[in-house]
């Protein structure tokens, strides 16, 4: 059994079988059960490509609030015949899972060259493939000094999602030439503004404001509107596991004269202390010991911090783990590392169970059921957070293999 997924061969044709089974499985349930298969986000993508295809703007979709690309890319969902094209989206998010567990492979390889044969990993199937492909993508990228293709990558990343703009920090950060102890800020200063720093920031923003301008002149204002201001008042209080959900509810329920009253509302600035962690202090602590493990360190802040926490947000740190793992204390100590895991796992059944309550049941669980046990796994990610980030913090310094890759491509 060793032998049979130590071959990564092996490995991603069991996760292609995987996923081809999985899509039949969910054509049938979608056809013969009540409870369907398929996401509705997923017929959110199709109903905006949809309006696309016959030239009208993909906002004419109530709830898109994505960049009109991910429409762009599920245009052959339109196709005839319906019941073969209709499920091109969910094949390419397949794919892209598959693409994801390759970059990581390849990340696995730069990270740990003893382990390039030795590595299990573990793919996914979600709609959140092609952010997968993008960020792990980028994480190679960095580590192999393509910082062109990094820069572009992060500037597509950012337009995508928003979220990946906190790598920008850890990049930076990371991307540091050989120095020599000084005592001068000038000098700091100076040795601090490279060229490879220079060309990412550069390069990474003019992509983002080119997609941007070219998105705004084909759909304007409600490009805006939907893909980035929607989030910073975004009041989403079904789903969400955040502590904020009460709020969120309290807030829904505000009627419009007393909004008007309450000057800065909370979830215009529920982000300070998400942002604080993820894109400054994390960064700063990590970034020169393991540009991966700080990654992750980010993306998990990011997500536990978040205002709104759904479970597919939950992909986009998974992801980073089997470059995490292997030299984890949640490894080395079985005991910390189940227990970690079966807290996660309470936690999250816990408002699940309230959260059926709620929306299934039609039972009012915000107060105290569902605020407890959303403040439950909070703590819990935080106490796992201060896990990763001790472990993180604990590890040697990468400059050794910075400086490896650099002399490798000069």
């Amino acid at each position: 059994m060793p032998s049979l997924f130590s071959s990564p061969a092996i490995i991603f044709s069991l996760a292609a079988l995987m996923r081809f089974g999985l899509l039949f499985y969910g054509l049938y349930q979608d056809n013969h059960s009540a409870m369907k298969y398929t996401d509705i986000d997923y017929m959110v993508f199709t109903d905006a490509s949809r309006f696309m295809a016959e030239g009208q703007s993909p906002y004419l979709r109530d709830t898109y609030r994505y960049t009109p690309l991910l429409a762009w890319f599920l245009i052959p969902t339109t196709w005839e015949p319906g019941w073969l094209w209709f499920s091109f989206g969910k094949v390419l998010f397949a794919i892209a899972d598959l693409v994801t567990g390759w970059l990581l492979l390849l990340v696995l390889r730069t990270e740990f060259p003893a382990m390039s044969e030795k590595s299990r990993l573990s793919t996914r199937g979600s709609s959140e493939g092609l952010l997968g492909v993008m960020v792990i993508a980028l994480l190679w990228a960095v580590l192999n000094r393509h910082v062109m293709f990094a820069s572009f990558l992060l500037g597509l990343g950012v337009h995508f999602k928003i979220y990946p703009f906190i790598y920008a920090p850890s990049i930076i950060w990371f991307l540091s030439a050989t120095t020599t102890p000084t005592t001068s800020l000038l000098n700091r200063l100076v040795n601090f503004i490279t060229f490879d720093r220079i060309r990412v920031t550069i390069i990474s923003l003019l992509t983002f404001i080119g997609l941007n301008l070219w998105m705004y002149f084909l759909y304007g204002h409600p490009f805006l509107q939907h893909t980035y201001f929607h989030h910073l008042t975004r009041i989403d209080h079904r789903h969400n596991f955040s502590p904020y959900n009460t709020l969120l509810y309290l807030s829904a329920a505000t009627d419009a004269t007393d909004a008007a009253n309450q000057g800065v509302k909370f979830e215009s600035v529920a982000f300070l202390p998400q942002l604080f962690l993820s894109a400054f202090a994390i960064p700063l602590a990590l970034a020169k010991k393991s540009l991966p493990g700080a990654m992750l360190a980010q993306t998990f802040a990011f997500v536990t911090f978040n205002k709104v926490c759904t479970s597919q947000y939950f992909l986009w740190y998974l992801v980073f783990l089997p470059l995490y793992l292997p030299s984890s204390s949640f490894i080395s100590n079985p005991v910390l590392g189940i227990g970690a895991l079966v807290m996660w796992i309470v936690s999250q059944a816990f408002w699940l169970h309230q959260g059926f309550q709620l929306e299934f049941m039609g039972l009012s669980t915000f107060l105290p059921g569902l605020w407890l046990a959303s403040l439950g796994f909070f703590i819990v990610n935080c106490w796992i957070l201060g896990v990763i980030v001790s472990d993180i913090g604990k590890w040697p310094a990468k400059e050794k293999d910075v400086r490896g890759v650099v002399q490798k491509n000069k």
